[in-house]
């Protein structure tokens, strides 16, 4: 995406988490569609990174878009995963493996953009726009490129609608959406966002989220306005 396009008049629904790649779609978004062209909304399933919740409405308020909370609360009942059951503690590093991380929630991306395309049905927007990216190191299955394709057909067709997927992250590299964030104008905004598994502020620097965070900035060659935040409140 051309950052420098004109804005299109069709609305937009972000998917807004409060983390890294949500907050640079959201400004991806406004570029993209106008900034009263542009709602967020972000999901409450039980995560043990709760911060993320305050960080989403704090980068919500800073980009000037309304901002929705629905609650899922499945997730947490059906467990089985480090980022929903507090019995579990999320893995460190990134795996060597094809396994997928202990991180994986089952069908959340899934149930997440079904959920907002029935939310911006309500509203009258059919462009939803998610930070999924098939590049991201877990290989997640409900972030691949097919998958989203495959969701997006059905839910025009169990909705009769138009509706449009849009995956703005999906063949970036960590580092490549550092670039974008810059080109955007989400780098203050990132400075709130949060990735930490563990919900550490300042991040854990430890779990495969924040390992991954660390080494996209570090190659892209910015410093991260999250650490510099939190070193200044030190």
């Amino acid at each position: 995406m051309n950052p420098n396009s004109t804005p299109t008049a069709e609305k937009a629904l972000v998917v807004l988490s409060g983390g890294q790649d949500s907050t640079t779609c959201l400004f991806w978004a406004l570029q993209k569609f106008g900034a009263g062209n542009v709602e967020a909304v972000t999901f409450d399933y039980g995560q043990r990174h709760r911060v993320e919740l305050d960080c989403a409405r704090k980068i919500a308020a800073m980009a000037g878009v309304r901002q929705t909370v629905l609650p899922i609360d499945t997730f947490a009942a059906i467990g089985g995963n480090a980022l929903t059951d507090d019995s579990i503690q999320p893995e460190q590093g990134s795996r060597d493996d094809d396994a997928l991380p202990n991180t994986f929630v089952p069908g959340r991306n899934l149930i997440f953009l079904t959920f907002a395309a029935a939310f911006g049905y309500t509203r009258g927007a059919r462009h939803i726009v998610t930070g999924v990216a098939q590049t991201d190191y877990s290989g997640y299955p409900d972030c691949r490129e097919n998958t989203l394709q495959a969701l997006q057909l059905a839910v025009r067709l169990g909705m009769d609608s138009r509706v449009e997927l849009h995956t703005p992250l999906m063949y970036l590299s960590k580092a490549e959406t550092v670039t974008l964030a810059q080109q955007v104008g989400a780098m203050e905004a990132l400075a709130w966002s949060h990735t930490c598994y563990n919900g550490a502020v300042p991040p854990c620097g430890h779990c495969a989220s924040c390992e991954l965070r660390a080494k996209g900035f570090a190659e892209a060659g910015v410093a991260d306005p999250l650490v510099e935040r939190c070193a200044r409140e030190v």
